[in-house]
């Protein structure tokens, strides 16, 4: 009796450990203070290196793109940290260009920068609300939804990399197939951000 005995004891301590580590990420709990500095913040942003929005392989490129905007400590996951209230893509003598000619981007703002996830400097989250017509040549087009991005305090850098099906065209006009209705764009491109001379800080906590 006393083998079948210690065999239950082994299962059911297995058992056990995997119950613990099934509940072990989920159990872990998400920042839900965020204090930005100074706060509030009006912030200023300029980009670092090429801004690009893809659609169907076709890359539409700026060099150039700048925007303004404001940040403030809040509570909640997901939380609202920042707005964009203003963004340009493109400059005189910079035009954003694709294959089929230069690229004029109007966005309908603000745009929010949503706080999910703190660690070591670093905030993970996504710029919502996003809302912008874009025209090249004939080709006129509206693409809303969100771009999932990283903020990192040492260097102010706002990364945006979105994923796939996070953007979409929801308006189209004399595109064809280049740009259909339902298409689902990609946004990536770096942006620095300042607060007069500083760098301004997002950092995620737990009460």
């Amino acid at each position: 009796m006393k083998k079948p005995i210690r065999n239950i004891a082994v299962v059911a301590g297995a058992a056990s450990a995997a119950f613990a580590l099934t509940l072990s990420p989920a159990s872990a709990v998400p920042s839900t203070v965020w204090t930005v500095s100074p706060n509030p913040a009006n912030i200023t942003a300029v980009n670092s290196g090429n801004i690009v929005l893809s659609v169907n392989g076709l890359a539409m490129t700026c060099t150039k793109s700048n925007g303004a905007g404001t940040g403030a400590s809040t509570t909640g996951n997901p939380a609202v940290v920042g707005k964009i209230n203003s963004i340009a893509f493109g400059a005189s003598g910079a035009p954003c260009t694709s294959v089929l000619g230069p690229v004029t981007t109007v966005p309908t703002t603000p745009w929010t920068i949503v706080a999910q996830d703190y660690a070591a400097g670093v905030t993970k989250g996504y710029v919502g609300n996003v809302n912008a017509k874009v025209t090249v040549g004939a080709c006129v087009f509206r693409v809303t939804g969100k771009a999932s991005g990283t903020y990192t305090n040492s260097t102010g850098a706002l990364a945006v990399n979105s994923l796939a099906g996070e953007l979409t065209v929801v308006e189209s006009a004399g595109c064809g197939a280049a740009v259909p209705l339902g298409a689902k764009p990609t946004f990536k491109g770096t942006y620095l951000f300042k607060v007069g001379t500083a760098i301004p800080t997002i950092v995620g906590s737990n009460p």
